[in-house]
């Protein structure tokens, strides 16, 4: 235990770095979505290694999505009887991933992150209005497309995580003719869960630097309630810039250590 609390030495620019990003993450999160294409670049900017740096993000990213999981479920926008076997899929497919990311070394696994970042950041920077009213769809062929989602998303988010929330909200209410109220609800409940299997399978690897990563849960529960008490309006004029710089900023940084 003595090891995941203090991996390595805490430094006062570790902090700051991570303090400041992870706000960021969580308040760009809270106005639209997709701050996870700042927070896990967070990490790697404070100078955690991969492994350590994806697995602290998912201990921070846990108590901040389960803040806002239990003001969806509060206001009664679940639909359990998709949630729950989505709930266990994601748990599964996060362990998966997660095992998948832990046998990479660590040079190639930064390779694949310069490789997916932008596609990330283009998704969500391209994020359109969703539906508020549930489509047409039969119950089955909504379950099967929910349920796959979850299992392979869960994946995605265990082995690395950035825009996991877009694309589960994307699927549901395209795909799976949710409303945006119910995906979003949903989404919550996968998003926990995938972040919860990534959690547990990145301790018991000890790749998770526990001090820093509840220094991050902080920061990322004052960044959601700021962000979702401001208008999408008013909130979104510093999403793109923010996002951008800090992808700048990591390209510089790894590419200076691939070289």
């Amino acid at each position: 235990m003595q090891a995941m609390l203090f991996p390595m030495e805490l430094s006062a620019k570790m902090l700051l770095i991570v303090v400041i990003g992870v706000f960021l993450a969580s308040f760009v999160d809270g106005v639209a979505g997709g701050g996870g294409i700042i927070s896990v670049p967070t990490y790697f900017l404070a100078g955690l290694p991969a492994h350590l740096a994806l697995g602290t993000n998912k201990l921070s990213s846990c108590i901040g999505t389960s803040v806002s999981t239990a003001r969806f479920i509060k206001g009664g926008f679940v639909d359990w009887k998709l949630g729950v076997p989505s709930i266990l899929l994601a748990l599964y497919g996060a362990h998966l991933g997660t095992r998948l990311q832990l046998a990479l070394d660590e040079r190639y696994l930064k390779w694949l992150l310069l490789a997916v970042l932008p596609v990330v950041a283009i998704v969500v920077l391209r994020q359109k209005q969703l539906p508020e009213e549930r489509g047409e769809i039969a119950a089955g062929k909504q379950a099967a497309i929910v349920l796959t989602a979850s299992l392979i998303v869960g994946a995605y988010d265990g082995f690395y995580g950035p825009g996991t929330g877009t694309f589960l909200i994307l699927i549901f209410c395209q795909l799976g003719r949710m409303d945006l109220r119910t995906a979003s609800g949903n989404v919550k409940l996968v998003n926990l869960a995938s972040n919860i299997g990534a959690l547990v399978t990145s301790m018991m690897s000890g790749k998770v630097f526990i001090v820093l990563g509840l220094i991050g849960a902080v920061a990322s529960i004052a960044g959601h309630y700021i962000g979702s008490g401001l208008a999408i309006k008013d909130g979104s004029k510093i999403v793109r810039p923010i996002i951008l710089l800090v992808l700048v900023l990591l390209a510089v940084k790894v590419i200076s250590e691939l070289i």
